[in-house]
Parts: C-alpha cells; structure tokens; sequence
C-alpha cells in the first residue's frame, strides 16, 4: 500500500514512519514541504503521489497560542483538513485524520466513548472538531483517530518536560485534578497500521489503557527513571491560569477498538516503561546519582 504522511516532522510522524516503512511505500511530507492549507499545493502533491492512504497528522497544535491565533488553527486544522478530504475523495484513498481529546469538555466524570457529544472549550479543540466534520463529510473512506496525552522520542511532550525538569533540580509542582489517558507514539502508530489496512471505516479512541492525573503521570516517570528522589508536589490547575482551558477529565474508552476486532494498546504504565528503558533510552548521560 502506498501511503502518505502529513506532518511527518512531528512526533507522531517520526513513529508513523518507523512502523509503516518496513511493510508500505511511504512517502513523508513535513510541514515545511507542504502546506496543508494551501489547497492547490494540497492537490498537485497529492494528484501526482496518489496515495492508497493518507495519515494526515499535520496539525496547528500550539493549544494556548490557539486563543490569540485563532485563524491560523482554523486554517491548518479545519480549511487544512478539508482540502486533504477532497482529494483523497477524487484519487479513492482513505483518510485517517488525527484528533484529540480536546474535542470533549472533560465534564462527564466517567471515560469517554466515541459516540459521546462533542463540547470543545478552546480554540484548538473547535478547530479540529470542525476538521473532523469537514473529513466526515467529505471523504467516504475515512477513519477518524482520537487520541491523548501523547508523547515519544521526537519532540516535546509531558514526558521529556517532566525528565528535563527533574535534571535541572529543584521541586515539580504538577496539577492533581486533570485527569487523562497516556499515549504512547509507537503504539498509536502500530494501532493506526492496523486500522489502515482494514475498511472499518469511523471514529476511534486511541490512547493506552487505564487513567492518571498529570500528577500521577509525572510520579510515575520519576519512579522509573530513578529520579523519585526529586521533590513532587500536587497542585491545583487553578494555580497554573492558561489562555486556553484544558478538559479536567478526558480519559477514553475503547469501544470501537474492541468492537470492530482490533487489538488493544497496551496498559500505559507498561507502555512508559518501554519506552523509557528501550525508546528514550534514559537516561541520556552516563552520569550515577551519588
């Protein structure tokens, strides 16, 4: 299958491109190469490649900076989407759109299934709802992918911030009240080749299994690391105000995942675990705590 992938500069990208190299032609395209809000570059790159698949994960994903960039999100992650829906409608390819959490309030208290009503509270979370609806209706074969809380090797993310932090020394002082579902890349991405070589077409969770609070989170990349000597304190949000308010609760379920016969990522503390000891490989320095 040949298959391409938007924003492949991205964390996500890099993942998608490790797991799918080695079975499919994959052709990458970063956001510097393409912009996905440029409709004619959009169609020109994507008539002459014709794809089987497209992974569009490029995204304008900079939450806070969002409520001050307004049309720039809604360029690149709704009017974006929709010139990669419409291609991919004429040259018959399938779709898989990366979406977030943050399309739900975080006020049901309980997971969140794929056929819970949407309720974005920012800027960022409405742009890409609306890019969910622009590839929902515009292109038959598509898979529409939520995920959460993602991290991995490349880029910036909670898990390298957390380990950075705690290097540099000092206390962390973590929110207790957000509570959410860790993604491990690699595993997304292995889920996502699933999902793209079947026709089990619609929305997805897509995060590893179980639920943290970002405290939580941060105490157990600490225990691991070997870094739990490094003072942790629980706060409220609250106490961090941000331009863009976050879900208090966005943790998933699974049902479109287990229902249409896929296998479940695994639990997200084994999944840290792994990725810590055999990805990131930390710790980075030879250096021995004393």
């Amino acid at each position: 299958m040949k298959v391409l992938i938007t924003g492949a500069g991205g964390q996500l990208g890099y993942d998608l491109s490790r797991v799918l190299a080695p079975i499919h032609e994959v052709t990458v395209w970063t956001r510097e190469q393409l912009d996905v809000s440029d409709e004619g570059q959009v169609a020109d790159i994507l008539a002459n490649e014709r794809p089987d698949a497209v992974i569009h994960a490029a995204a304008y994903t900079n939450v806070d900076r969002a409520e001050s960039e307004t049309e720039l999100a809604y360029q690149v992650n709704a009017i974006g989407s929709l010139h990669i829906a419409k291609v991919c409608e004429q040259i018959g390819a399938k779709l898989i759109y990366i979406s977030t959490d943050y399309v739900f309030d975080g006020t049901k208290g309980t997971p969140y299934d794929e056929v819970d009503t949407t309720n974005p509270g920012n800027v960022y979370g409405r742009s890409k709802l609306l890019g969910v609806k622009f590839v929902s209706r515009t292109c038959t074969m598509h898979f529409i992918v939520r995920t959460s809380w993602l991290y991995g090797t490349k880029g910036t993310n909670f898990v390298t911030k957390i380990l950075e932090k705690a290097q540099a020394g000092g206390h962390l002082s973590i929110v207790d009240d957000q509570f959410g579902s860790p993604t491990y890349g690699l595993d997304l991405a292995i889920f996502i080749r699933e999902l793209m070589e079947t026709d089990r077409y619609g929305i997805y969770h897509a995060s590893n299994q179980g639920s943290c609070s970002r405290y939580e989170f941060a105490s157990e990349i600490l225990k691991y690391a070997q870094l739990d000597h490094v003072p942790l304190v629980p706060v409220q949000s609250d106490l961090f105000p941000s331009p863009a308010p976050r879900p208090m609760y966005s943790v998933f379920g699974h049902k479109a995942i287990v229902g249409n016969g896929f296998t479940p990522m695994r639990d997200w503390k084994s999944a840290l675990h792994y990725f810590l000891q055999v990805d990131y490989k930390y710790p980075k320095t030879t250096e021995k705590r004393v």
